[in-house]
């Protein structure tokens, strides 16, 4: 049975039993900003199941994708090594809530593998929580003499933290026979492969109390989990994940690629192959290569995959290719693989090529090491961390290559040597406004604001609820606060737009809207300050935007649509919204692409878009619901969000040549392209791996800008004496008299610093030294350079820079290459470092560093000379 087909008969069973099909949520939660990944089924269902949230449902189903490559839950380590770990994978699920409990369950879990999937009975059996009858008494009821096997372990017993709901656990177990070792779960040799869990059923019936007292819950829930790979293990009869139909094929491709022996290089082909499809879902979901947070997990899973195809003879790009692979296998799963397969290949590619630049002189660097490491010995740190730090090597993939060599990394010293590079990787929370519990309960209670923003610019509404200091009051007399009224013109922060500022107006109060934003997804809550008198909850109330303000916010956010569909057709199709971000003053727009964009396609790119605007275009809203909207082919952007329903903008040329822009899109928009006026682009830039920003304006800001143009100009014009024409031939000229003035100096300075060196000999070795002031590194290594050019053997050099507005000294020391052996550049300027209360680094030939304890640079240079003695 194929993967496809088992992932689709469980989401059929459960909703021919009444369960809510629910797509797969994003891999980045979006409800609980201390979660680096979406790890299990539950996530997006939390804030329902802890009775914060409500849905219009009672039961659930999902096939959820799930990372576990960082955080608490990281299985990175462990991938390649055995036959089940994954950093992505599949769970499978149910959901009650408050519904149905453990026999339904129990009857639902045994129904789908003995029934539907055709799993004969006595290869399963099922652990409770030793103290759980009653779902012991179920599982004899629903599965006869099966063997239940009572644990009393936390493995057992499931709970969501130290307070807040809990309760005992189900697991069922497969029994893949007698010729695979391992015995039945709670016995010694349980770890065996024999008996594997393939799905797990929480049953949340308590709430745990922070006194350590546990109650019964009014509303008793499920949570299961059931690993899609795992299953399909099961039903393809084979005891390794990476055997069963998806991986097959993405490890087939990889064969092609690699042309290496497959069977002694498996574990390479496994981490490969399982990577692949964490990189493109991360991807997918918004993630981008970075140095931090969830994009520095990426670039570490792309690295290490990187590696090991290194490992198996791919010395070029490869796992771009691979990508397009996985997105036939997972993309009609997953319909928004297809959408994004240029752009996954595309970043992917980037950053292959900018890690194999670095990967082979790296490897060359731990290669030499490890020859001077005893067996079961340890690395350095410092070595470590010039891996990483110069060559891009994250420190587990260091590790995973000592480990192959039954070697460690000095840990403690890399940490110490990253100091506070050492925050890249760790994970302080996603920056989220985690939804404070009084929004959760409002949501539950009040109705949803009706948003008439589209078309009006004021109404007349009620007071539902007002918030001052994380509490509910009844009336608002001072300070700042958050209203929430039943009716309202106001558009709150969303999709890159930002929330519209006003004022509402009560009959005795005036309360000075400065944002609009959203919480729970529903709650429109207007944030600002009481300017006058009071208002109070159910009163009346006239709700006004500031007008003037809205109207340039559409023109900008219009104005993105079209820079979008200009930039597709400028650059290519594989251009993918990544993010936006717009106000009355100016927009930003970022987008896939793997390179900067010349400035005649900039130019053509704000041609288009200025060509549309003159047009008078006409701008369409419409209400489709989600499946509709994109069959009809509107565009769906990266990682956003989208209910049943959604709104469309379509910026339409004519019946013949079709539309320009047709983009899903909640935002506020001008009715046709002339009131944008006009457009300018400012900027172009990168902001990661594969992703561009362009910055711009229109309309009014486009005459402020010219304006303070028109002065930057006249004011320089006026400093260099000399007319707005001649200004680039004046800067011209003076760039090249400043040049020449500047090499002079430096020259004046090299050959001062050349008079004053000092020269010992002995032994046919010189030793030059010099103790200056006011040198740069920069100074020092072209002093180095020049001293290394008149004694290209049998010299080594010495100097120290003392600097007189700071307090801190530079080093350099250069050793003639047939000095190698006897004497280490990198060893001699350690010493002097030392003593300069700093630290620095090179190789034997060279080395540069520095301190700032620049009062014992005397100190430091007649150190390093004695060890030349």
């Amino acid at each position: 049975m194929l993967t496809s087909d088992i992932r689709s008969s469980f989401l059929k069973f459960f909703e021919d039993n009444n369960h809510k099909v629910v797509p797969s949520s994003s891999v980045i939660p979006h409800n609980d900003p201390t979660l680096l990944f979406t790890n299990a089924g539950m996530v997006q269902f939390k804030n329902v199941f802890t009775g914060m949230e409500t849905l219009g449902f009672n039961r659930a189903t999902t096939s959820q994708k799930c990372i576990r490559a960082g955080g608490k839950h990281n299985d990175l380590d462990q991938v390649g090594f055995t036959a089940r770990h994954h950093t992505f994978f599949e769970m499978l699920g149910n959901f009650s809530f408050g519904d149905y409990f453990k026999e339904d369950a129990i009857y639902f879990a045994w129904t789908f593998l003995t029934k539907i999937l055709g799993i004969p009975k006595h290869k399963l059996l099922a652990t409770v929580y030793h103290t759980d009858e009653e779902a012991k008494e179920f599982w004899k009821k629903i599965a006869g003499d099966i063997t239940i096997i009572p644990i009393a372990t936390s493995d057992n017993f499931w709970s969501m933290g130290d307070v807040g709901p809990c309760g005992p656990c189900s697991e069922i177990f497969y029994d893949h026979g007698e010729n695979i070792p391992g015995g039945m779960p709670g016995t010694p040799d349980e770890n065996g492969d024999r008996y594997i869990e393939i799905w797990n059923t929480v049953f949340m019936q308590f709430e745990q109390k922070s006194g350590g007292e546990r109650v019964p819950l009014k509303n008793k829930s499920i949570d299961t989990g059931m690993g899609l790979e795992r299953i399909a293990s099961v039903m393809q009869g084979v005891h390794d994940n990476y055997k069963t139909d998806i991986f097959k094929r993405i490890i087939s491709s990889l064969k092609d690629i690699s042309k290496t022996n497959y069977e002694l290089t498996y574990p390479s082909y496994k981490v490969i192959a399982d990577h692949i499809r964490s990189i493109v879902f991360l991807l997918v979901d918004g993630v981008v290569p970075s140095n931090e947070g969830r994009g520095y997990v990426l670039r570490r899973i792309l690295r290490r995959a990187i590696r090991h195809g290194n490992m198996i003879g791919i010395k070029d790009p490869f796992l771009f290719a691979l990508s397009d692979v996985l997105v036939d296998i997972m993309k009609d799963a997953y319909p928004e693989l297809e959408k994004s397969r240029s752009t996954i290949a595309s970043i992917t590619h980037v950053e292959e090529e900018k890690f194999l630049d670095t990967l082979e002189r790296g490897l060359k660097i731990l290669r030499q090491d490890i020859k001077n490491i005893p067996a079961g010995g340890l690395m350095g740190g410092e070595t470590a961390f010039k891996l990483y730090d110069t060559y891009g090597f994250p420190l587990d993939l260091t590790q995973d290559i000592l480990r192959s060599e039954n070697m460690s990394v000095d840990v403690d010293g890399f940490e110490k040597a990253l100091e506070e590079q050492r925050n890249r990787a760790k994970w302080t929370g996603s920056g989220e406004v985690k939804q404070e519990a009084i929004w959760l309960s409002l949501k539950d209670k009040l109705v949803i604001t009706d948003f008439y923003g589209y078309e009006e610019f004021y109404c007349d509404s009620n007071v539902l609820a007002i918030v001052q200091d994380g509490k509910e009051v009844s009336q608002l007399s001072s300070g700042k606060a958050y209203i929430i009224v039943d009716e309202t013109p106001f558009y709150a922060e969303c999709g890159g737009q930002c929330g519209d500022t006003g004022v509402i107006r009560a009959e005795n109060g005036l309360f000075t809207v400065t944002n609009t934003v959203k919480f729970c997804d529903a709650l429109v809550a207007h944030e600002g300050e009481l300017s006058s008198g009071n208002i109070f909850v159910s009163e009346e109330v006239v709700l006004e935007i500031d007008e003037s303000r809205r109207r340039k916010i559409q023109a900008n956010h219009t104005a993105t649509h079209l820079l979008h569909a200009a930039l597709k057709q400028v650059l290519g199709d594989h251009v993918t919204q990544r993010g936006s971000n717009l106000n009355d003053e100016r927009l930003r727009f970022d987008f896939s692409h793997n390179a900067a964009i010349s400035p005649e396609n900039l130019r053509k790119v704000e041609a288009l878009v200025n060509g549309w605007i003159s047009r008078n275009l006409s701008v369409s809203p419409n209400i489709l619901s989600k499946d509709e909207a994109i069959e009809s082919g509107a565009t769906a952007l990266f990682g956003e969000r989208y209910g049943d329903f959604v709104r469309t903008i379509r910026v339409c040329c004519d019946d013949e040549l079709g539309d320009v822009s047709y983009e899903l899109c909640g935002g506020t928009h001008v009715t046709d392209t002339s009131e944008i006026g006009l457009f300018k682009i400012l900027s172009e830039s990168s902001i990661g791996s594969g992703i561009r920003r362009i910055e711009a304006i229109t309309g009014e800001s486009i005459i402020a800008y010219l304006n303070n143009l028109e002065e930057l100009l006249s004011r320089s014009s006026q400093l260099l004496k000399c007319t707005q024409q001649e200004l680039p031939q004046k800067i011209s000229d003076l760039t090249i008299e400043l040049k020449k003035k500047n090499q002079e100096l430096a020259n004046n300075k090299l050959k001062t610093a050349l008079n004053n060196l000092a020269i010992i000999e002995k032994s046919g070795i010189k030793v030059m030294s010099a103790l200056l002031d006011d040198h740069s590194m920069e100074d020092l290594r072209a002093l180095s350079d020049a001293i290394k050019a008149k004694h290209p053997s049998n010299a080594i050099c010495i100097l120290i820079s003392r600097d007189s507005d700071l307090d801190k000294a530079s080093a350099v020391v250069s050793v003639s290459p047939n000095l190698q052996g006897k004497y280490s550049a990198g060893n001699i300027l350690k010493k002097g470092v030392e003593i300069l209360g700093g630290k620095g680094g090179g190789s034997a030939t060279f080395a540069q560093g520095g301190g700032s304890l620049k009062a014992k640079a005397d100190e430091s240079l007649n150190a390093m000379l004695a060890m030349t003695i």
